[in-house]
Order: C-alpha cells, then structure tokens, then sequence
C-alpha cells in the first residue's frame, strides 16, 4: 500500500510518526553488500559529505548523528565554552524539548531566553541581550545565537532576517547555530537556495534535520567552518555518535537530497498545513494562532470538539499548551483526502457544538 492510499490518514502529532521515503530504504539496501571501512572511512560518508558541500555550494564537515538532540547539542558544544550561554527564543526546541541536552553536551552553558513575536528572536531584544552581558565578569557571557529554522510554531525567518540576527551575533563576538529540524520545509516554504540561509546569512553550524522528512535514522551537524572541524571530531566520538556501520546513514543522506527528494517531501508537507490553514481559517469558533508558514499550524478549539475529534480516532497534541490550543503536524505522506477529511470532521463536530451551546 503506497503512502497515503485508504484507509485515512489521522495521526497530526508529528511527522516523525511518518515513515520513511522509498528511495531512502532502496539506498540503505544498495550499500548493505560486501565490506567496507568504518566508522565514517568508508566511500559512502565520503559522497554524502561531497553531495552536502555542492547543495550548499560551500565546503563544509559533515557528522552523522542519531536524532536531532544530539545534532543541537554537538553542534552548539563546539561554538560555547562552559561559561557562555546560548542565546534562543522562549519556543526553541533546545530549551523546551531536548532534557537539558544542550547543557550536558556543553558542559553547563547556560540557556538565556530572548523573545520576540511569532516564535522569532526580535532583532532589538537580541541587541539587548548581548550589550548588557558582554564583558561582565559576573554573568554568563553570550556564546552562540541559536535560531530554530522553522520556528517551533511554524513561522520562517526570511533570509533577510536571518542575516540581520546573524550580523548582531556576530558584532557582539557570538557564533551562530541554526536547529533546522525542519530545515527542508524553511527552503521549501521561502523557495530559496540552502546557502543563502545559511552561511551566506552568517549561519557557522547547522544541525540538519532528516529523520522527520523522510529519513530513518540520521540526522547532521553541518559545521561551514572548518576551525571546527578537528573539535567536532572528537566531540562526534566522545558524544557516542561515531556509528561503526555509518555507511547506512551517510547513504540516507544522500538519497534524501538526490533529484530534490528532500524538497519534494517538504514541499508535500507544507501544502498540507496549508490547505489545514486555508480549510479552517474563515470556519467561525476555530481561530489560527500565529503565521504558519510551514508544516505546523497551531489552532484555538472548543475543548469538547477536540474530545469529538479523538473519538474519531484523529491523533494530534492538546494538552501540552492553553486549554483548547491544539497543534497538527503534516507531513509528506498526507494527501489531499487525509487532510480533506480532518477538515469535514472537525467542522461537522464545530457545527453540532454551536448548536449545543444555542
């Protein structure tokens, strides 16, 4: 049965609960035969690595990891010391969702909270933060701008965004790393090359999220800088990242960006939340929160037409934010008719609970 065929599709909880792209497996199976060298020397990782550097049209060292945790967290222990702290929206991933990984990876850099509208670090609060810091022996001292590419809530810094948060990062002595989880859905969604929102933004460190857009079982740190290389290394080592059979996820890696397999998915996932956002948006008693852009959209429900909806066997978060604030993540495998069909349900339950209430 293909992806997406009957019968519906009702898990909204994450696109990690996807499966994993035809050709992604079909590449893991052509690199299983014979032997060859591990633990990354082997010609696989080689042509992963090379395939990344012509997407991003720039050199770069590339590190295979497990999960996206652990992606953030290698990559931000080589741009802070112990005494720095990472500087991230109030949503980011990495001080809301990751256990204090980011902490245990960098020794015990601190996190420091720096808001702005839409779930993106507002360029003054930024400024801010860094000039009443810098230099003060008494505080942590602002290590490493963290910008999460899409934002938590779907939003997308524009490339323009992206260069201005960077260029104050780096005024003030800070590095920059970018948690792109999603970063598949952020170029999708702007329609621009991968390098212009990242290093040629100012952008040092990516962690490249695979795993939720098709992959299996990897995701990346990408460091445009090769000063950090050699640390990176040891750190890949010592983090327990080092995959002795590493020719399975380098081969993910490069199926997944191969004739745009990457940008098909996320673009297949954005329209999903699109047309969720576009179905429910003018639908009286349901309200979108926010500016989703990408394949997240948050939405405000009556509390017992999401019960209604669970009845219906439909999966999605509720209780993790205000009362009747509920969030559906799309992904490549939701078609037109899994979407269509959330829609009708959730509008019909809308209709019985306004008549209720009448």
């Amino acid at each position: 049965m293909a992806f997406g065929d009957s019968p519906v599709l009702r898990s909204y909880i994450s696109d990690n609960s996807a499966g994993v792209s035809p050709d992604i497996i079909i590449a893991m199976a052509r690199v299983n035969g014979g032997h060859t060298a591990p633990y990354g020397r082997d010609s696989y990782t080689a042509e992963a690595e090379a395939a990344l550097a012509t997407l991003f049209d720039h050199p770069l060292d590339m590190f295979p990891v497990a999960t996206g945790t652990a992606a953030n967290g290698l990559a931000l222990s080589v741009l802070t010391p112990p005494w720095g702290a990472v500087l991230c929206h109030p949503d980011g991933h990495i001080t809301n969702d990751e256990a204090g990984a980011p902490e245990f990876y960098t020794n015990g850099a601190k996190i420091l909270l720096v808001d702005g509208p839409n779930s993106k670090i507002d360029p003054d609060a930024l400024r801010h933060a860094v000039r009443d810091r810098v230099g003060n022996i008494h505080c942590v001292q602002p290590a490493v701008l963290s910008l999460t590419q899409p934002t938590e809530t779907g939003s997308v810094y524009t490339v323009e965004e992206v260069r201005e948060l960077c260029a104050i990062a780096h005024e003030a002595g800070l590095r920059v790393h970018m948690d792109g989880a999603r970063f598949a859905n952020a170029v999708a969604a702007l329609n621009v090359a991968p390098a212009e929102l990242t290093w040629k933004a100012g952008v040092d460190v990516l962690a490249f999220g695979a795993t939720k857009n098709g992959a299996a079982t990897v995701d990346a740190v990408l460091s445009f800088d090769p000063a950090l290389q050699k640390d990176l290394a040891y750190r890949h080592k010592r983090g327990g990242h080092l995959f002795s059979k590493m020719r399975y996820q380098s081969a993910q890696l490069t199926a997944y960006i191969t004739d745009d397999l990457w940008l098909n998915n996320a673009r297949q996932a954005n329209a999903m939340a699109a047309r969720i956002r576009d179905a429910l948006s003018d639908t009286a008693g349901i309200s979108i929160i926010g500016d989703p852009q990408a394949n997240i959209v948050f939405c405000q429900v009556p509390t017992p037409v999401i019960a209604a909806m669970h009845h219906d066997g439909f999966t999605f978060y509720d209780d993790h934010w205000a009362p009747g604030v509920i969030r559906l993540v799309t992904s490549f495998t939701h078609t037109p008719a899994d979407i269509d069909a959330f829609t009708t349900a959730m509008k019909s339950h809308l209709t019985t609970y306004i008549h209720n209430e009448l």
